[in-house]
């Protein structure tokens, strides 16, 4: 009878601090592990549950000393009811089209890429990626995982999404999208589009990564409810008092 070898043991490693991306004046930490091997996938998985993210072959949670700003955040798909302003969105982009396949880097992925990180994040590192290193973004990954293209009438890309299959849902990597449809708002559309996709495919959860209601740009993430947050180790739902005012919210962006 053949054995299964035993499972390599897992390691686990703490990054050293750098300034953070969400709030000014503090650093951030990171435990850090490798996802590879045959059992990469049902580890993703855990990890996912656990509250970490992924990266390329990496998974990753914030450890930052003193702080715990960043909080995972995953939507309750078949309960999902969106707000009046996600109703407008849906019908504004209705007549977009949708594409989901394997995840493969083109040129023209990353032409709209470069041009949504100029506009939008031109001081930070990724505006300074190359082709290459875009397309190790999107396709040095041990799991299974799609891009999702969105396209007008005249089969311009307009937006894309990086995503994720786990075993109980879906999980937003990164979107992108033209800048000159801002007023569109093809991030929100995007995760609307995830929901309903994770509904049709009997998933319960759509994850979006780090709640950080201090921050701007991560706030909005708390807009699509029914949510749930991991607080001490266990998922829970996210209560109307824990959400700032709408005021605070800023354009999305999935991180």
């Amino acid at each position: 009878m053949l054995q299964r070898p035993p499972t390599r043991p897992q390691f686990f490693y703490t990054t050293a601090p750098l300034p953070c991306p969400y709030l000014q004046g503090r650093t951030e930490r990171k435990i850090v592990t490798e996802l590879a091997g045959p059992d990469g996938e049902v580890l993703h998985d855990r990890l996912s549950r656990a509250g970490f993210r992924r990266s390329h072959n990496i998974a990753y949670a914030p450890v930052c000393p003193g702080c715990r700003a960043c909080i995972p955040i995953r939507i309750r798909a078949a309960d999902f009811a969106p707000d009046r302003t996600q109703r407008r969105i849906a019908r504004a982009n209705a007549g977009l089209s949708v594409r989901e396949a394997q995840a493969r880097a083109t040129a023209e992925q990353f032409a709209l890429f470069q041009r949504y990180q100029q506009a939008r994040h031109g001081d930070g590192d990724m505006a300074a990626m190359g082709f290459y290193d875009y397309r190790a973004m999107v396709e040095d990954t041990p799991i299974t995982t799609n891009m999702v293209e969105f396209r007008d009438p005249g089969d311009r890309l307009v937006g894309a999404c990086l995503t994720d299959m786990l075993g109980d849902g879906l999980s937003a990597v990164y979107s992108f999208y033209d800048m000159a449809l801002e007023r569109r708002s093809l991030g929100t559309f995007a995760i609307l589009w995830l929901v309903g996709r994770a509904v049709q495919l009997g998933l319960p959860f759509v994850y979006l990564g780090y709640w950080v209601p201090q921050s701007r740009k991560m706030a909005y993430k708390a807009r699509f409810r029914p949510s749930e947050i991991l607080s001490g180790g266990t998922w829970r739902a996210l209560t109307d008092s824990e959400v700032p005012e709408p005021a605070a919210f800023a354009p999305e962006t999935v991180a």
